[in-house]
């Protein structure tokens, strides 16, 4: 692969400045949402081991690397000389940067820009600038179209994370894109404390009756609109009346990197077939 002559770089990343001086041969990455990215950005001939979760693109080389709980060893041992995590329980960073291996921590993006800005930063450390404004450039566009041609007129919607009926708010990732496409979040209020994802009751969904349903459990849980029908008392919501119920891809739902096109899409299309019922 021919050297960038964008070498040496540094990437002001989330952990503080981290300093590449030659474009990464041998990039781990040991959280899912950067792994997609990597790829997304023409880096994946570079990447050579990713954690257990990085289950997109197919062809990612999965191991059996943890982001939960790093082994430095097995990390060292891929010949690693960029790695890119999520979060770090104890000192990863410290001990990956002690023995000479870069780190770029990218954790859950809490909005499209810090989603944008990830892409570029993984684009410039390892030598796919161009590659990484034209993903971004691309979003933003394919984005902005939906949020054109979508008006959800303030109809109301619950997210559902988990059977156990753990949502979202419109203060985290996820809720906000829904905001952007004109919907009302009926989970806002049952988070009076502001976590972002409150575990509502059964009887609030139902006095709430929402007109949209989305399920981020379709892989996880085996969930779908004939099994929340058959929920006691679910069969009368507006939701299910209207066959408006969205089964949504979990991992798409749960990430920030480039297929959260695919995630406003199907917002989109899920409030079009409302309107057009």
């Amino acid at each position: 692969m021919p050297e960038s002559s964008e070498f040496p770089v540094t990437i002001n990343a989330p952990n503080g400045p981290v300093t590449i001086e030659t474009q990464p041969k041998n990039i781990v990455s040991l959280s899912p949402t950067s792994t997609e990215v990597l790829f997304a950005v023409g880096a994946g001939p570079q990447v050579v081991a990713v954690d257990n979760q990085s289950n997109y693109p197919t062809d990612a080389p999965i191991t059996d690397l943890t982001g939960f709980e790093p082994n430095l060893e097995a990390i060292a041992g891929y010949g690693a000389d960029l790695v890119v995590v999520m979060y770090d329980p104890g000192d990863v960073i410290d001990g990956l940067e002690a023995i000479g291996i870069p780190v770029i921590m990218h954790a859950a993006a809490t909005s499209l820009d810090e989603t944008y800005t990830q892409i570029e930063q993984i684009g410039a450390a390892t030598g796919h600038i161009e590659e990484s404004d034209r993903l971004v450039a691309s979003m933003k566009t394919e984005i902005d179209l939906a949020i054109a041609s979508t008006d959800g007129g303030g109809a109301t919607y619950y997210h559902e994370v988990s059977p156990d009926l753990y949502s979202v708010t419109s203060s985290t990732f996820a809720g906000a894109l829904y905001t952007m496409l004109g919907l009302d979040n009926i989970a806002d209020a049952a988070d009076p404390d502001g976590y972002g994802y409150p575990q509502l009751s059964a009887e609030h969904v139902l006095a709430e009756d929402p007109a949209l349903i989305f399920l981020a459990d379709t892989k996880c849980c085996g969930q779908d609109a004939g099994t929340v029908a058959r929920r006691p008392g679910w069969d009368s919501l507006a939701a299910i009346q209207d066959g408006a119920v969205a089964e949504l891809d979990d991992d798409i739902a749960s990430r920030w990197g480039p297929r959260v096109v695919d995630f406003v899409a199907a917002i989109a299309d899920a409030v079009a077939r409302l309107q057009n019922a």
